[in-house]
């Protein structure tokens, strides 16, 4: 039986040249195959304790596909995915690009993911003419948040995410301090700037850069409504917890600490997530030339709905200089772990 590959190709060198992120999301041209085929150059990210793989790097490398396919002088200007399965880390991903209208001042594309003949991701977007919309246009955009200050030169991630460590994150993040704990869910948000590491090649172009911000945007989204909700959210039990490995424990408090929303004391008695997996994602991109995914870039999130299992998250994208680049809609199972009848019996007397 022949040895399971993530990859069809054997992955070439890291090219040093390029900003991790780059490596990490390079597609292979499979044209020799049939047109607008291609399959991930390097095996996917996934997370510890994920059912699958991390969805940003499909949203990305979904998105990176479809680009191109379309001329020069369009850029991506809608995007609307669905997960439709968990990917497998061990198996190439198969990206089928179907060029679906060609206009004048637009033109859309679907692309589905497929491994082992199924598919575990479909999306379609929308390109845009640049220029197109004339000279005088209707213009607006939601204000940069007041009282935010950007990391400063100096700033490193801090070791316990453990991100720089493995190597798994290509990019990092420096978590705002919660403003508004002390009101109802609805109205809290989750704020944090994210860049990519590195610097993104030229040669890469601006495509480079929107495939990294679609990456990015998928980063503890939906977790947004277990953290609003101030839910506990760890792979194991409350009681388990002083039996952690001292270093695990000095890490999971460091994180807590950065994160902001409570000690263990204080959500331990809170509700478990029992399953967390997005549904669907989706991005408007509303100054794509302007999307420099290598410095930073600030995000809002906020979760207007959560019920019966689900809930839905958005999330603004703005500049360093305070533009906003994008506006992200994520939906997703958040269904916390039952108690038992007689656990909830006892718990009425």
């Amino acid at each position: 039986m022949a040895d399971r590959r993530p990859t069809l190709v054997k992955p070439p060198p890291v090219d040093e040249s390029k900003a991790p992120i780059e490596n990490a999301l390079e597609l292979t041209d499979l044209s020799i195959i049939g047109p607008d085929i291609f399959t991930n150059t390097r095996e996917l990210w996934h997370p510890p304790n994920a059912r699958g793989i991390y969805g940003g790097a499909v949203i990305a490398q979904t998105l990176a596909a479809a680009q191109r396919t379309v001329p020069s002088n369009f850029v991506v200007h809608s995007y609307h995915c669905f997960f439709v399965l968990a990917g497998d880390s061990s198996v190439p991903i198969l990206y089928h690009v179907e060029r679906v209208r060609e206009g004048r001042s637009f033109c859309t594309r679907t692309v589905q993911a497929r491994q082992r003949g199924a598919c575990i991701f479909t999306v379609t977007c929308s390109f845009v003419r640049e220029g197109s919309g004339g000279a005088q246009a209707a213009s607006h955009a939601a204000p940069f948040p007041p009282g935010v200050e950007l990391p400063g030169p100096e700033y490193e991630e801090p070791d316990f995410l453990g991100n720089k460590a493995d190597g798994a994150f290509p990019f990092e993040s420096f978590r705002c301090r919660p403003r508004d704990a002390d009101k109802a869910p609805e109205h809290r948000k989750v704020l944090q700037w994210v860049r990519a590491r590195g610097r993104i090649s030229e040669e890469g172009g601006h495509q480079a850069h929107l495939s990294a911000l679609a990456y990015i945007s998928d980063s503890y989204f939906i977790g947004t409504v277990a953290r609003i909700h101030h839910l506990w959210r760890f792979p194991f039990r409350p009681d388990q917890l002083d039996d952690l490995d001292p270093e695990v424990r000095e890490r999971l408090d460091g994180l807590n600490e950065w994160e902001g929303y409570g000690t263990f004391e204080e959500l331990k008695d809170r509700p478990a997530v029992g399953m967390m997996v997005s549904l669907d994602h989706s991005i408007y991109f509303h100054n794509p030339k302007k999307v420099r995914a290598d410095e930073w870039m600030f995000t809002e999130m906020v979760s207007p709905w959560a019920g019966d299992g689900r809930g839905v998250v958005t999330q603004k994208i703005y500049s360093k200089d305070g533009t906003l680049l994008a506006t992200a809609f994520q939906e997703g199972v958040v269904r916390l772990k039952q108690q038992p009848e007689d656990k909830k019996e006892k718990a009425k007397l």
